[in-house]
C-alpha cells in the first residue's frame, strides 16, 4: 500500500505545472512578429522617419536542443514625414528583396532559456542574420520561480549587460508577468564599435547617450514548462551632442511577438547547407563600409568610379563645386567596395589623364584596408608616381587606414623601400604617419604588441649609434606620434641625467627627446612625471629643455603633492627666464575650467599664491605660457588654447614658439591643430649680416652671406600637428634650401632687369599669354567618426559626422593678357543618427554647407626693364556670392530596392503657416513655428560697388524649453558682392620732371593747418621714388577714384631721409598723409614725422643727439568723429588697469588736451625704454 501511495504522489508531481522556460522539441510554435523603429525629436509637427518590419516566425524542434526557426509573409513599410499626417507606407520591392533572404532556414541551439550557436545559409546577409538574432533575443530570458526581484549579468544582443527582473504571478489565471530592464549603456562586453575617435582623448563622462531597454513577457504555466504568449520589449536612446537638458534627438524600438497557435512536430525537416553564425550577440558585417549619407548599388563599381571622376574633372573645370560633394562622397562610397583588382583597372584607365589622375589619387586614400596598401606598393615599386604625389597619398592613407595588426605589419614595407626613401620629404611623412597608425593600435588593443613599434626603435638606435642628428629626430618624432609604452626605454637613452649611460647631444635632440614623452604622459603618467621631474630639477640643463619638460610634467596632471614640490623648486630658482615660463603656466592653469583639469587647477591655484610674491612681477619680456579655456555644463562642450614663448637669456626674440588648440565636446577632447616653430637660427643669421639697405648690391651680398651660415644647424624649424600627430615638419637649412632659394632669386631678379625669358615668373606669365590653363583641385576628408552599437531589433544605430573640404583654383587666359582666376572652396558637415545598413537607411540628418569664391578676372601689363607692372581686376558677374552658408535637418528614408526613391524631409516642415512671419523681437512664440528673413546691402557709389548679405532662419516653436532645437531647422547666411572696376598701377622708378612732388614740412611750417605742395616745373630735379602704387575704382561714368602710394629714399652721407605719401585721388580728395623718418648715421639721431591732412594733423618731435639713440612722435587731433571719441574714452579708462598688470608705472600728469605722445629710447643693446603721454595719464614707464 505504501508502495502505491508512493507512486501517485510522482504521478500527481509529473502532471504539476511550471514556469521554467523551455521550448518543447516536439512541438511547432507559431508566433506574430511586428518590430517598429522611429528616429525624431518626439516632438509635434516635427519630422522622423522609421520602418516596420511585420512577418510570422515558427519555430519547430530538431532535436531536444537544436530548433528551427523559419519566417514567411514578410512585409517592409517606411515612415518619412510628420507623426499623424504620414504613417507607415509598404514598400514592395523592398519586401521581396528582404523576403527572398529572411524566409530561408535558420538553425539554432536552445537550453534552459540561452540561445546557442546560430547557423544560415551562405548566402544570408549579415543584416539579415541580426533580425533573426532580435528576433530570438525574446527567447533569452531566465525565470526564477522562486525569486520576485532578482538581478544577473547575461548575455544578448547588445552585448554581456547587467539585467534587473521583477516577477508578478497570477495564480487565478497561471499566468507569470516578468519584467526586465537591461541597461545598455554600461555593458562589460558591448556589441558596439567606435571608428575615428582614437586621436581624441577621453574626457570625464558625460551623458551624451542614454540607452535602455525594457521588456514585459506574460508566460503561461502548461506540463511542459512555461510558455510565452505575448511579449513586448521597448528601447530607448536619447542623444545629445550638446545639451542633455531637452531637444534632443531621440531612437524608440518596439517589437513584440503573439503566440498563434503550438502544434504538434510533423518530424520532417529539409533544411540544406548551413554555416555558423556566431550566438546571441550582435554581429558587425558590412555596416562600416556603407557611408551612412549616401544609398547607392555597389555592383560593378568600376564604371561608376569612372564616370564620376570624369563629372568632377568636369565640374571642377566649369567652376561649380556647389554640388560636387555628393560626388566626393559617391566616389569613396564605391572606392570601398571595389576589390584590388578593380583599382588597378581603375589606375590604367585614369592615370594618362593628368586630371582624372589627379582625382584618383586623392580618392583612392579612402580606401581604409590592406587594399590601398598593396596599391600604393605597386605604384612606388613600378615608379608610377612622383615624389610629390606618393607624400600626399601615403600621408592620407596611412592615417585614415584601419588600425589592425594585419595593416600595421603590411605598412612596415614602406619604411624599406628605396623609392620612399629617395626624397627626404617622402620619407619624413612615411615614418611619421607610421607612428601615427602605431597609435591608434595601441588604443584598440591592450597590451599594444612590441613588434608594430620595433622598425621606430631601430631608426631612433641607429641614429644615435651613427650621431645622425636628422634620423634621431625623425625617429623621436615618430615615437612620439605612436606613444608606445615599450619606446620609453629608448626615449630615455636621449635624455641627460636619465640615461645610464650619458651621451653627448645637441639640444635640438635632447628637446624633441622631451616632447616625444607627450602621448605617454596620458598612457604612463606616473613613469613620465618621475622623468619630466628628473629633468625638470636640472639646472645645468638648457632653459629650453627644462621648460619642454615642464610642459609635459603638467601633461600629466600632478597631484596636490607634486605641485607643492614643483613650487618649492621654483622658490629656488635662479634662471629667470625658466622661472617666468613656469610660474606663468602654474597661473594660467589655475583659472583652467574644463573638466580635466579640475584636480589639477586646484592644485595650481595654492601653488600660485605660494609663488606670487616672488615671481609675480615678471614681464612679457620673459618667457611666458598662455593656457585659457571655456567650458559650459549647460552645453557639454568648451575649448582650450595654448601659447609658449620660449627664450634664453642672451635674446629676447623667442627662439620657440608654440601655439595649439583644442575643443571639449560628446566626453572627448579633440586637439584640432598644434603649430611650432624655432628661430634660433633666424636670429644668428641676422645678427651677422645687419642692415641691408635698399642698393640691389646689397640684396645680393645678403643671398651670398648665407653661405657663411654652418649647414649643421637649421636656419628655421617648423612642424604641424593634426589631432595631437605630427604629420609634417621641416627644417630649413643655409646651404640646402637657400642656395636653391638664392638661385631663383637671382635668375627671377636680373631676368626682370634685362627684361628676359629666363625667369619662372616670366615663364609662367607667358603661359598665360600663350593661352596657358590651369587647375588644382584637392578634396579631403578631414574628419570621419563613427559610433555604431545594435538595436533589439538586430539593426544598427549609428552616430556619425563627416568633414569633407573641397577646394579648387583655376586659372584660365581669357584674351590676350587678361586671365582669369576662379579660387571655390567648399566645406561640408554632414551628421547621421539612425539606422544604416547596406539595405536601408533612415535617421536625422544634419547637413551644412559653406561656399567661398574667388572669381576675378586680372590685366597684367608688366615691363621688367621700366620695372613696372599694371594690374586691372574684375569679378566674372555683376554680381558674384563669395560666401555662403546652408544648414538644415532633414528625416531621411532610403532604401537599396529603389535608390532613385529616397526621401527626405526637413525636420520643420515648409508649410503655409510654417511661413508666416512673425514679429519675434528676440523670443520664440510657444507652439508657433516661424521664418525669419532679411536682407542689407552697403553700398558706396564713389567706387561702384556693394556688399549684400541675406540671411533666412526657421526654427521650430521649442525654442524656450529646449536650447538645443536652434540646430533643427533651416539656416541660410550668403554674402554677395557687387560689380565694381580696380585698377592698381605699381612702378619703382623716376616720376617726370613736370611731375608734382609733395613733402612734408615740419611743424612750425604748417601753423594754419594747411600742406604745402611744391611742385617742380621745367627744373632739372629729378626725383627717384622706390615704389610707386595705385588703387584706382574705374566706371565709365565718373572719373578714377582711389588711392596713390609713393615711396622715397634720399640717402645722404650723413643722413639717410625716407618719405611715405599715402593720398587720395579724385574730385572730393581732400586728405593726404605723409611719413619722413631720418637717421642720423652720425650721432644715431631719429626723426619721424607724421603728417594727415585736413582729418588728423601729426607734429614732428626731435631728439635731441645723446648717447641712447631715440625714436619719438607725436599726434594732436581736432574734431573727431563720434566713435573715434567714443573709442578713445574707453581707451583712457583701461589704459592705467591694463598698465599695472604688464608691469607699467603711471603717474598723472597736466598734458595738453588734444594730444598724445610716445617715445622709445634704446637704454641697453637688449632693453629699451618707452614713455607714454595721454592726456590724463602723465607718464607710462615700461622697461
Amino acid at each position: 500500500m505504501q508502495g502505491l501511495l508512493l507512486c501517485l504522489l510522482f504521478s500527481l508531481g509529473g502532471k504539476s505545472k511550471s514556469h521554467r522556460y523551455e521550448l518543447n522539441h516536439k512541438k511547432t510554435y507559431e508566433y506574430k512578429y511586428v518590430g517598429t523603429i522611429t528616429i525624431g525629436h518626439d516632438m509635434p509637427d516635427l519630422a522622423e522617419s522609421g520602418v516596420k518590419l511585420l512577418c510570422n516566425v515558427q519555430i519547430e524542434g530538431v532535436s531536444p536542443q537544436t530548433f528551427l526557426l523559419q519566417v514567411s509573409n514578410v512585409a517592409f513599410q517606411e515612415q518619412n514625414g510628420v507623426p499623424g499626417n504620414s504613417g507607415f507606407t509598404s514598400s514592395p520591392k523592398m519586401s521581396k528583396k528582404l523576403s527572398d533572404e529572411i524566409t530561408k532556414p535558420f538553425v539554432f541551439e536552445y537550453m534552459n532559456g540561452r540561445v546557442g550557436d546560430i547557423k544560415a545559409a551562405t548566402e544570408v546577409s549579415d543584416t539579415v542574420v541580426n533580425i533573426v538574432r532580435g528576433i530570438l533575443g525574446f527567447f533569452q530570458v531566465t525565470i526564477k520561480s522562486t525569486q520576485r526581484v532578482y538581478e544577473l549579468e547575461e548575455s544578448g544582443i547588445h552585448g554581456l549587460c547587467q539585467s534587473n527582473y521583477i516577477a508578478e504571478e497570477d495564480e487565478h489565471e497561471q499566468t507569470l508577468t516578468l519584467h526586465r530592464v537591461v541597461d545598455v549603456t554600461n555593458c562589460r562586453q558591448k556589441a558596439a564599435v567606435t571608428v575615428g575617435l582614437a586621436l581624441a582623448s577621453e574626457n570625464e563622462p558625460s551623458d551624451n547617450i542614454v540607452a535602455m531597454v525594457k521588456y514585459m513577457y506574460t508566460v503561461k504555466s502548461t506540463s511542459d514548462g512555461g510558455l510565452i504568449t505575448m511579449s513586448r520589449a521597448e528601447e530607448k536612446h536619447h542623444l545629445s551632442t550638446l545639451n542633455v537638458k531637452g531637444g534632443n534627438s531621440k531612437l524608440l524600438a518596439i517589437k513584440e511577438i503573439t503566440l498563434l497557435k503550438v502544434l504538434d512536430s510533423e518530424g520532417t525537416h529539409t533544411i540544406g547547407p548551413v554555416q555558423s553564425r556566431g550566438n546571441i550577440i550582435y554581429k558587425f558585417g558590412n555596416e562600416l563600409k556603407q557611408i551612412p549619407i549616401v544609398m547607392m548599388n555597389l555592383e560593378n563599381p568600376v564604371p561608376k568610379i569612372v564616370d564620376l571622376i570624369k563629372r568632377l574633372a568636369e565640374t571642377n573645370t566649369n567652376k561649380e563645386l556647389s554640388g560636387a560633394s555628393t560626388d566626393v562622397i559617391e566616389v569613396f562610397q564605391l572606392m570601398r567596395s571595389a576589390s584590388l583588382e578593380d583599382l588597378e583597372t581603375l589606375w590604367r584607365q585614369l592615370s594618362d589623364n593628368q586630371e582624372h589622375r589627379r582625382w584618383f589619387l586623392d580618392c583612392v586614400v579612402e580606401v581604409d584596408d590592406e587594399r590601398v596598401i598593396k596599391f600604393l606598393e605597386r605604384r612606388f615599386q613600378n615608379g608610377d608616381v612622383t615624389a610629390n604625389e606618393a607624400t600626399q597619398a601615403l600621408l592620407l592613407a596611412l592615417n585614415h587606414l584601419k588600425s589592425e595588426l594585419g595593416t600595421v605589419d603590411r605598412s612596415k614595407g614602406f619604411l624599406h623601400m628605396p623609392f620612399v626613401k629617395s626624397n627626404q620629404l617622402l620619407w619624413n611623412t612615411a615614418v611619421l604617419s607610421y607612428g601615427s597608425l602605431v597609435y591608434r593600435l595601441c588604443e584598440k588593443i591592450q597590451p599594444c604588441p612590441v613588434t608594430a613599434v620595433q622598425p621606430l626603435l631601430d631608426i631612433a638606435n641607429n641614429g644615435l649609434m651613427n650621431k645622425n642628428e636628422e634620423a634621431m629626430v625623425l625617429a623621436l618624432k615618430a615615437l612620439g606620434n605612436a606613444g608606445h609604452p615599450s619606446g620609453l626605454k629608448t626615449v630615455i637613452k636621449f635624455l641627460p641625467g636619465i640615461s645610464a649611460n650619458a651621451v653627448d647631444l645637441p639640444t635640438r635632440v635632447i628637446s624633441t627627446a622631451v616632447d616625444s614623452l607627450r602621448h605617454l604622459a596620458r598612457r604612463d603618467p606616473h613613469s613620465v612625471q618621475d622623468i619630466a621631474l628628473s629633468l625638470f630639477v636640472q639646472k645645468t640643463l638648457p632653459a629650453e629643455v627644462r621648460m619642454l619638460a615642464c610642459m609635459i610634467l603638467f601633461k600629466t596632471r600632478p597631484p596636490v603633492a607634486l605641485v607643492s614640490t614643483i613650487s618649492a623648486v621654483l622658490l629656488e630658482e635662479t634662471d629667470l627666464q625658466f622661472a617666468s615660463f613656469s610660474y606663468s603656466l602654474i597661473k594660467s592653469l589655475s583659472n583652467s575650467r574644463t573638466p580635466d583639469n579640475h584636480h589639477l587647477s586646484t592644485a595650481c591655484n595654492i601653488a600660485t599664491k605660494i609663488l606670487a610674491p616672488k615671481l609675480e612681477r615678471l614681464s612679457y619680456f620673459t618667457s611666458m605660457a598662455w593656457h585659457t579655456d571655456w567650458f559650459s555644463d549647460t552645453f557639454l562642450a568648451g575649448v582650450t588654447n595654448e601659447l609658449y614663448m620660449l627664450k634664453n637669456a642672451a635674446d629676447s626674440m623667442p627662439t620657440t614658439i608654440i601655439g595649439k588648440g583644442k575643443f571639449h565636446i560628446i566626453g572627448r577632447i579633440i586637439e584640432m591643430l598644434e603649430l611650432g616653430v624655432s628661430t634660433d637660427g633666424i636670429k644668428t643669421l641676422l645678427s651677422q649680416i645687419g642692415s641691408a639697405g635698399f642698393p640691389d648690391y646689397q640684396i645680393i651680398k645678403v643671398l651670398a652671406d648665407w653661405q657663411s651660415f654652418p649647414n649643421s644647424k637649421p636656419l628655421f624649424s617648423g612642424y604641424a600637428r593634426v589631432y595631437g600627430q605630427e604629420v609634417f615638419f621641416s627644417d630649413t637649412c643655409a646651404k640646402t634650401k637657400y642656395m636653391v632659394l638664392r638661385d631663383q632669386l637671382m635668375i627671377t631678379y636680373f631676368s626682370i632687369l634685362i627684361g628676359k625669358d629666363e625667369s619662372p615668373l616670366r615663364k609662367f606669365l607667358k603661359g598665360l599669354e600663350e593661352g596657358a590653363l590651369w587647375h588644382w583641385t584637392k578634396p579631403y576628408l578631414a574628419y570621419e567618426t563613427r559610433f555604431i552599437q545594435a538595436t533589439c531589433l538586430g539593426l544598427p544605430v549609428e552616430i556619425s559626422k563627416y568633414y569633407l573640404a573641397l577646394t579648387a583654383c583655376n586659372i584660365i587666359n581669357l584674351q590676350v593678357l587678361f586671365s582669369g582666376l576662379f579660387c571655390s572652396i567648399t566645406k561640408d558637415i554632414f551628421a547621421f543618427h539612425g539606422i544604416n545598413t547596406e539595405l536601408f537607411q533612415f535617421g536625422s540628418e544634419l547637413k551644412c554647407k559653406a561656399n567661398v569664391n574667388i572669381p576675378w578676372k586680372f590685366m597684367l601689363n608688366m615691363n621688367g626693364r621700366e620695372k613696372k607692372f599694371e594690374l586691372d581686376i574684375s569679378p566674372y558677374t555683376d554680381v558674384t556670392e563669395v560666401f555662403s552658408f546652408t544648414s538644415d535637418v532633414y528625416a531621411v528614408s532610403r532604401n537599396i530596392a529603389e535608390p532613385s526613391f529616397a526621401k527626405r524631409t526637413p525636420i520643420i516642415p515648409i508649410t503655409a503657416e510654417s511661413l508666416d512671419v512673425c514679429n519675434m523681437k528676440g523670443v520664440s512664440l510657444p507652439y508657433t513655428d516661424f521664418h525669419l528673413t532679411s536682407q542689407f546691402c552697403a553700398e558706396s557709389s564713389k567706387y561702384g560697388t556693394a556688399i549684400c548679405m541675406e540671411a533666412q532662419a526657421r526654427r521650430a516653436h521649442f525654442f524656450d524649453e529646449y536650447p538645443l532645437s536652434c540646430l533643427a531647422g533651416y539656416s541660410h547666411v550668403a554674402i554677395q558682392l557687387k560689380i565694381f572696376h580696380t585698377f592698381i598701377f605699381f612702378q619703382p622708378g623716376q616720376l617726370s620732371k613736370r611731375g608734382i612732388y609733395y613733402i612734408c614740412l615740419p611743424e612750425w611750417s604748417c601753423p594754419h593747418r594747411f600742406y604745402i605742395i611744391w611742385q617742380y616745373r621745367n627744373s632739372e630735379v629729378i626725383i627717384n621714388p622706390v615704389v610707386v602704387m595705385k588703387a584706382l575704382a574705374l566706371s565709365d561714368a565718373a572719373k578714377p577714384e582711389g588711392f596713390t602710394a609713393a615711396v622715397y629714399s634720399l640717402p645722404a652721407a650723413q643722413k639717410d631721409n625716407i618719405q611715405f605719401i599715402v593720398s587720395e585721388v579724385g574730385e572730393d580728395a581732400n586728405w593726404k598723409m605723409c611719413t619722413e623718418t631720418s637717421v642720423d648715421l652720425k650721432q644715431s639721431m631719429t626723426q619721424v614725422t607724421y603728417r594727415i591732412f585736413t582729418l588728423l594733423y601729426f607734429y614732428p618731435k626731435i631728439q635731441e643727439p645723446s648717447s641712447k639713440p631715440t625714436l619719438s612722435a607725436k599726434v594732436n587731433w581736432g574734431n573727431l568723429p563720434m566713435y573715434m571719441n567714443n573709442f578713445g574714452k574707453s581707451l583712457e579708462e583701461l589704459l592705467p588697469f591694463y598698465s599695472y598688470l604688464i608691469g607699467l608705472h603711471s603717474q598723472p600728469d597736466a598734458n595738453p588736451d588734444h594730444e598724445f605722445s610716445a617715445k622709445v629710447f634704446n637704454a641697453l643693446p637688449n632693453t629699451g625704454d618707452i614713455i607714454i603721454k595721454t592726456p590724463k595719464v602723465g607718464d607710462t614707464d615700461l622697461r
